[in-house]
């Protein structure tokens, strides 16, 4: 499938609009042809925020949680519907493999029926309780109640380029729940499946409940006001220049950001390789350095391997690895398609090169790929999954300072104890998620009392769930999806937990009946 070359308009103020300025052409990242346009001057965005904020929130506000979340679940099926398009598009524009697009498209669909469903069970209240009432005074007259509101601005989502489809249905699902409307802009090299779920979504939704930007966002937080949230995922770089921005500052917007993050994976000394928990730790780690081409955010980086078991844990990745066919993703042989863009593969090879200065090469070089699959050659952003190791896991700095943001990852080797393996994931100054594979409970318990501080999600894998595992790399609506330090310091998903970042917590204070009655049957 090739697509022709189109500009895409964006979605603001209830209307598509084609920006002026110069052209960014999205590319085809398998053979650098491109296949499609984004201007991104010559909108008006105070206009297309205060549209939200008037018309959007005016729409959310009529509805209860309930009927907000049939609007969520129309969004789901909706995306459902349009599953192989956007699967073709994901090909196409991200470089994904029909797996890699399928895990992206799907995931989507699932959050947002995992809110729609949430919105159910929440009901006809538009406030939510946030426990009991408590007495305040002399007697039970005199009451307090904690609610949770809904913030009155727009929701700001910026979103990286490796989920084009979950990156916007994750965020929204939980803004439109808690009833703020949303302004989604998506990375832009991988805009184009963005774009075709908002021309599908559009037409499903109230007026200003979901605007679209396509382009750059370099003025929007210029126009953002008091009540407005901001919800970014990308590049720590990006993250710092958000922080201190002027309206972010003087406003004291809220801002939840998921940013780096150097996720490990731990092997206990229990744990033999051919045994169930070690074809789960081994399935994992194969699996997170080559879906989506190792550009997960959740994708495990650093592998924390006993150091009388290193080799052979080497020799064991290396066989799988072996097995990853690099190509042409629309291939039905083919397993790892390219990274990106073009700054995403020179990234990821300037990454490896500062790697290879401080650790050994066990698989792969440093990246390169001489003959990918179906692809002509010295086209395509092609690497080579790369991994690599050390002895010395606590004297290399280039392990634990700098996410390589592609198809590699390190071994790294402990003491094996559970001290000494948490003391290595800590050295990554904050996760999104770290993974321990044992069947000691006495061992888990230790790693969980030491690392769970710096990981906003620890995955303990072990033989009875691994029939049931979806992986550290999965993230799922009903846990969190952030993490403390380089990892942001955000919270994303975890069911109701979600909803907390666009409203406002309140405490009541009165006549117990006045309250009960405000409250009423709210969760």
């Amino acid at each position: 499938m090739h697509l022709a070359m189109k500009r895409l308009s964006s979605f603001l103020g209830g209307q598509w609009l084609a920006g002026s300025g110069a052209a960014v052409a999205l590319t085809n990242p398998t053979t650098e042809a491109a296949i499609a346009e984004v201007c991104s001057t010559g909108y008006d965005l105070a206009a297309a925020l205060d549209y939200g904020r008037r018309t959007g929130r005016a729409a959310l506000r009529e509805l209860s949680f309930a009927q907000r979340g049939e609007l969520i679940a129309t969004m789901a099926k909706a995306i459902h519907g349009a599953r192989e398009e956007l699967i073709a598009l994901a090909v196409e524009n991200g470089g994904n493999t029909r797996g890699d697009a399928k895990f992206d498209i799907d995931g989507a669909a699932a959050t947002l029926s995992h809110y729609a469903e949430l919105g159910a069970k929440l009901g006809n209240s538009t406030l939510l309780a946030d426990g009991d009432a408590i007495s305040v005074g002399r007697t039970a007259r005199m009451a307090g109640q904690h609610v949770w509101v809904t913030r009155p601005g727009v929701a700001i989502h910026i979103n990286a380029f490796n989920f084009p489809a979950w990156g916007l249905a994750e965020k929204a699902a939980c803004a439109l729940l808690a009833g703020m409307p949303v302004l989604s802009k998506p990375a832009t090299a991988t805009a184009l499946v963005t774009h075709r779920l908002m021309e599908i979504l559009a037409p499903l939704l109230p007026a200003g409940v979901l605007q679209l930007l396509c382009g750059s966002a370099a003025t929007l937080l210029d126009f953002a006001r008091p009540g407005d949230v901001i919800a970014f995922t990308g590049s720590s770089g990006t993250a710092k220049a958000l922080r201190a921005h002027p309206n972010v500052i003087e406003h004291a917007l809220r801002l939840n950001i998921e940013a780096d993050s150097l996720n490990a994976a731990v092997l206990a000394p229990d744990v033999d390789l051919s045994s169930e928990t070690g074809q789960l730790f081994l399935g994992d780690v194969t699996r997170d350095m080559t879906q989506k081409t190792g550009q997960k955010c959740t994708a495990i980086r650093r592998v924390m391997v006993p150091s009388e078991r290193l080799d052979d844990v080497a020799a064991a990745l290396c066989e799988r690895l072996d097995a990853i066919v690099v190509g042409d993703p629309s291939r039905d042989d083919v397993r790892m398609g390219p990274v990106a863009t073009a700054n995403q593969f020179r990234d990821v090879r300037a990454g490896i090169t500062r790697l290879a200065a401080a650790t050994d090469s066990v698989r792969g070089g440093t990246g390169e790929l001489a003959a990918p699959r179906g692809v002509d050659n010295g086209k395509g952003y092609f690497i080579n999954p790369v991994l690599r190791s050390t002895r010395d896991a606590h004297n290399c700095a280039a392990l634990h300072d700098h996410e390589v943001f592609g198809p590699v990852s390190t071994l790294a080797a402990y003491d094996g104890t559970a001290t000494d393996a948490a003391a290595l994931v800590a050295r990554g100054e904050g996760g999104l998620v770290a993974s321990a594979y044992s069947d000691d409970r006495e061992w888990t318990t230790r790693f969980v009392v030491d690392a769970a501080a710096w990981n906003g999600r620890l995955f303990l894998g072990s033989a009875k769930m691994a029939a049931q595992s979806p992986g550290p790399g999965t993230v799922l609506p009903s846990l969190i999806h952030g993490g403390p330090g380089r990892a942001g310091g955000g919270e994303e998903l975890g069911g109701s937990r979600g909803l907390a970042f666009y409203m406002q917590r309140c405490a009541l204070e009165g006549d117990a009946t006045v309250l009960k009655a405000i409250v009423g049957g709210a969760a």
